[in-house]
Formats: structure tokens, C-alpha cells, sequence
């Protein structure tokens, strides 16, 4: 084992690195920062796997240059839901691959969300996690989504009325719901066009049979063309918000950080 030298290693905080299927950015808690928070997007490089690509960034970022030796990793990639009671962590591979086919070379992870008693399967390129585990002593890896529904969660508890909670990321959209302390319902879809999330979103809210009248839908993260969704799904559904970031954390400093994406602001408000 690695010396530490009175726990200065263990002691330091952790870098945090956040790695979409076409984005990579870093982040470090900085008190010395007037938003408390240093982020550092990477300019991903065409062409090139993301393994390659954090190669490089390692040598060009600045901000990795302060001997960090602990990190979190955000990944982004697809996911299976397993209810805690019917999870086995000896059996994750082979129920994640057989639901989701096309990562059969990838490594396996997942997440306990205690308070959802769900647990999130997901996957890492093996190069990837590779370069990751040689460059950092002690790594902890989580969904990308985790802080978001943990977020959301909480806040699905304001009012009485049913909620459906759509998230935009990675030219990607999350659609999800919650009852009592689990989830309804959640799925994925890859687009980053208005008129398929309008179509994905309406499916959902009537397989779920939402109320027009009463019930809400939550908008949030990367939203595309913002005005034609909300006019679009405000013809079928009277409540309908999108989340402010300022408003959502209590005006945080960590909200008005340029490019940050939401799942990262909930992260690091937690």
C-alpha cells in the first residue's frame, strides 16, 4: 500500500472529472474561487476515444497539475434500475448485458440510491476506466445522473401534486418519476431534437396517465430550441417549468459558473 504520510493523500479533496459521450470537463472545490468552485471544460478531440482524450488532457490542464491523487468520476452511459431487493451484485454483468446489448467489452459498475432502494448498473470503456485507476491513487466512480435524481427526489416533495421530471444532457434526455421512496418510472432516450421530446415526453405522460389540468412536468439541464418545447408541451399540458439553476440552489454561486452542466451543480450541492 501506498505511504500517505499522515494521511496527507487521504486528506486532500478529490478531483472531480465528468465524462459525457462527447464532453469532458474537471472541477475541484477552490475556496480561495469566488464561486467556491474551479471548472475546467476539455475541448474533446474528433477522431480520438475518450481514453486518448483524457490522456491529453492530464498533460494540458492546469488545474491537474496540483498532484491530485483522489478523484470522482461522472460517467454518462446507459443504465439498468434494479430495485435494492432484487439486486445481486454477482449477477450485475450478466443482467446489464443481456438488457443492454453493445457493451459487452465494457466494465461494469454501479450505485446504491439508498433512498430511492433502487441501484443504478452501468458501464466504462475499459481503456478509459484503465487510464483512470493508473493515474489516481483512490477513485470513486458514479452515474452522472445520481445526483440529479437524489436532487429531484427531494424537491418531488413540495405540493401534492404528480410530477414528471425531464432532464437534458449529453444530446441525450432523461425522463423519470417518483412514488414515496422509489422511482415510477424512468427511461433514456438519445435525441437533442425539440419535436422528439416533445413526442417521448407525451408517450410517457399518458402511459403514466398524468393529469393535464393538475398534474406538473419539470424541465431541466441543456434544454433544445426552449421556446418551441415549452409551446408545444404547454398545448397539452397546463403546468409545465422549467428549472432555474439559481432558483433551485438558493442562489449558490455555484449556479452562475458558465457551461456548468446541472447534474455537476447537484453534485457539488449535495
Amino acid at each position: 500500500m501506498q505511504e500517505t504520510g499522515s494521511n496527507k493523500i487521504l486528506n486532500k479533496p478529490r478531483l472531480t472529472i465528468r465524462i459525457g459521450r462527447y464532453s469532458l470537463s474537471f472541477s475541484a472545490i477552490e475556496m480561495e474561487n469566488d464561486k467556491g468552485i474551479v471548472f475546467e471544460p476539455y475541448t474533446v478531440k474528433s477522431g480520438m476515444s475518450m481514453a486518448a482524450n483524457l490522456r491529453e488532457a492530464l498533460k494540458e490542464i492546469d488545474l491537474l497539475n496540483n498532484g491530485w491523487q483522489r478523484a470522482e468520476v461522472l460517467i454518462d452511459s446507459p443504465v439498468l434500475m434494479i430495485p435494492v431487493y432484487l439486486f445481486d451484485e454477482k449477477d450485475k454483468e450478466s443482467l446489464f448485458h443481456h438488457a443492454i446489448t453493445g457493451h459487452d467489452k465494457e466494465s461494469v459498475l454501479y450505485n446504491v440510491l439508498p433512498s430511492l432502494n433502487a441501484v443504478v448498473v452501468y458501464s466504462i470503456n475499459k481503456d478509459l476506466k484503465l487510464v483512470i485507476d493508473d493515474h489516481f491513487y483512490d477513485v470513486r466512480y458514479t452515474h452522472v445522473c445520481v445526483s440529479v435524481w437524489n436532487h429531484l427526489y427531494r424537491r418531488s416533495f413540495t405540493g401534492v401534486r404528480m410530477k414528471l421530471y425531464a432532464y437534458f444532457h449529453d444530446k441525450k434526455l432523461d425522463v423519470f418519476s417518483f412514488r414515496q421512496n422509489r422511482f415510477r418510472f424512468t427511461n433514456s432516450f438519445d435525441t437533442n431534437l425539440a419535436p422528439d421530446a416533445v413526442y417521448f415526453i407525451l408517450n410517457i405522460w399518458k402511459q403514466l396517465a398524468f393529469n393535464n389540468k393538475r398534474d406538473e412536468l419539470h424541465l431541466a439541464g441543456e434544454i433544445p430550441d426552449r421556446e418551441t418545447l415549452e409551446i408545444e408541451l404547454r398545448s397539452f399540458i397546463h403546468n409545465v417549468y422549467v428549472v432555474n439553476p439559481q432558483a433551485d440552489f438558493g442562489n449558490s454561486p455555484i449556479s452562475e459558473i458558465k457551461n456548468m452542466p446541472y447534474d455537476l451543480m447537484a453534485h457539488f450541492m449535495k
